[in-house]
Parts: C-alpha cells; structure tokens; sequence
C-alpha cells in the first residue's frame, strides 16, 4: 500500500511539473471557418481542411467557409490595421 501512495504522488508531482512548465496554446488562424447558426461570423476557425470543418458542421445547421482572415492575408492583433474600421 505504501508503494502504491507514493507511486501516485510522484505521478502527481510529474503531472504539476508538466504543466507549469508548459507554453499556452498559440492562437492561431486555419483556413476555414464552422459558420452558421449561434457560431457567429467569421466562426470557429479551428479547422485545417474542409472535410475536419464539414465533418464538425454535420447536423448542426452549419456551414463551411474559407477563413476571411487567411484569405485577404490579416492577422489579428492590436494596430495591425489601417483605417478606421
């Protein structure tokens, strides 16, 4: 039994070291876009190819469209626009 606990807490500790150390997830803007219904525009664009995006859209009153942001070559960040818009 004691082989077991501490077993588990090295498992543990491994598991905090893991994740303290680790980056957050980058942001980052795929080619299409999950449209339609309560998604909103441009919608979720998480997906690399349009068959992963069709595939998610099955049966949800949803679309596929292609990313506008990758489309007309904008990035998102702050003042990385010109213009008023």
């Amino acid at each position: 039994m004691r082989k077991l606990i501490v077993a588990v807490m090295a498992v543990t500790a491994a598991g905090a070291v893991d994740l303290a150390t680790s980056a957050p997830a980058a942001a980052r803007d795929y080619p299409w876009c999950l449209q339609g219904g309560r998604i909103g525009f441009p919608g979720d664009c998480s997906f690399v190819t349009r068959a992963q995006c069709m595939a998610s859209a099955s049966g949800r009153r949803a679309t596929c469209g292609v990313n506008p942001r990758t489309a007309f070559g904008q990035q998102r960040g702050h003042g990385s626009h010109r213009g008023g818009w």
